[in-house]
């Protein structure tokens, strides 16, 4: 256009890369959090324990699954000192239904470091956090953010839709090589003051506003900054993953009774739920001939009688999508004692770690 006699050209909008812009978000971005944020639990404190057992809970897992889990873990450990003094198998029972137990052995083995190496008192810097098991670089700049006010940026899924959007980063995203450029916006978007504030923000607006699917751009306060928002490419951004193929497997577990009472095995070292206690299982379906005896068969010649069929239970591991028939027999004789096996009653698998099967199969045990 010409003004004046002189040609001119239109001003760009200001977007996320620019430094003006990157001050317009954080003030936006925080102002919004200020009337919008989520009510959590754990964010009623900024005490760097329950951050960090809140962050550790929430990986891979939902908000509102983690609520209760979150509730009834700080009650029975408070604090560090109480957790580290606990024996793993009520870190495990406590965490059982959560998943990836390996998080919870983390977090045990993580609690007695702190308490051994640093007197209980949580380390502040996040290379200093990255030290304990179980803490990776999203953990530790959560916990050094949002508990000591460092300057530290974060990405985990909700921010990572954020950011990408907002800076139009259009390339794949998941892997660390392809997150990296999301860090480093993330780093320059991160505002000197209320770092913590920020990175909770980002979160919030990702599980609120800028959802996976019909993000509501028209209601949110960046929209302005937002790169994908005015290229129209909000859909697109970030990339869709391939979907990962299910694989579909069919096992039976086996409930062996001897006196009243059922036999466990505990998973070992590299399986599924490795350490947590299970029914002993074969791979196949029930209805095969013999599928229940030769199941005890395998666990110690137990001699047991033609199996009873209980239910069947449905469960996912990853991308294992697995249908677990459910047969009881009736053991002739036990065997000789073992760690890894228990003879217990019912009621008593009440106080053991299990699986989410197991503890499944337990219910149809009860009366």
């Amino acid at each position: 256009m010409k003004v004046a006699g002189r040609e001119t050209r239109k001003r760009p909008a200001r977007t996320a890369h620019d430094p003006v812009a990157q001050a317009a978000v954080a003030s936006g971005l925080l102002a919004w959090y200020a009337r919008a944020k989520r009510d959590l639990p754990w964010r009623r404190s900024a005490d760097p324990y329950r951050v960090w057992v809140s962050e550790i809970m929430l990986q891979q897992t939902q908000v509102e699954r983690v609520k209760d889990f979150f509730a009834r873990f700080v009650a029975r450990f408070p604090d560090v000192a109480s957790l580290a003094a606990a024996r793993e198998p009520e870190v495990l029972r406590l965490w059982e239904g959560l998943g990836y137990y390996r998080r919870a052995r983390q977090l045990h083995a993580a609690a007695q470091q702190i308490v051994a190496d640093h007197g209980g008192r949580f380390p502040r810097t996040a290379a200093e956090l990255r030290m304990l098991p179980g803490i990776g670089r999203y953990t530790a700049g959560a916990i050094a953010s949002i508990a000591f006010d460092e300057r530290e940026p974060i990405v985990e899924a909700n921010s990572r839709r954020v950011i990408a959007r907002l800076v139009g980063h259009d390339g794949p995203l998941g892997s660390a090589a392809d997150d990296e450029p999301i860090w480093e916006a993330a780093a320059r978007l991160l505002p000197p003051r209320q770092p913590g504030r920020f990175n909770q923000a980002l979160m919030d607006l990702g599980a609120m506003v800028c959802t996976p699917e019909r993000p509501l751009c028209g209601t949110c306060p960046l929209a302005g900054q937002c790169v994908a928002n005015r290229a129209g490419l909000v859909a697109d951004i970030p990339r869709k993953a391939a979907r990962r193929t299910v694989e579909r497997r069919h096992e039976t577990a086996v409930v062996a009774t001897r006196r009243g009472r059922v036999l466990v095995v505990q998973r070992g070292a590299g399986e599924w739920w490795a350490g947590l206690w299970d029914f002993p299982r074969v791979p196949g379906r029930a209805t095969r001939a013999a599928g229940g005896i030769a199941a005890c068969a395998r666990l110690g010649a137990l001699r047991c009688g033609p199996p009873e069929r209980l239910g069947t239970v449905v469960h996912t591991v990853t991308h294992h999508r697995i249908t677990l028939d459910v047969v009881r027999c009736a053991a002739g004789r036990t065997e000789a004692a073992a760690t890894d096996r228990r003879w217990v009653t019912p009621r008593q698998l009440a106080a053991l770690a299990l699986t989410s099967p197991a503890r499944r199969i337990a219910r149809l045990l009860l009366p």
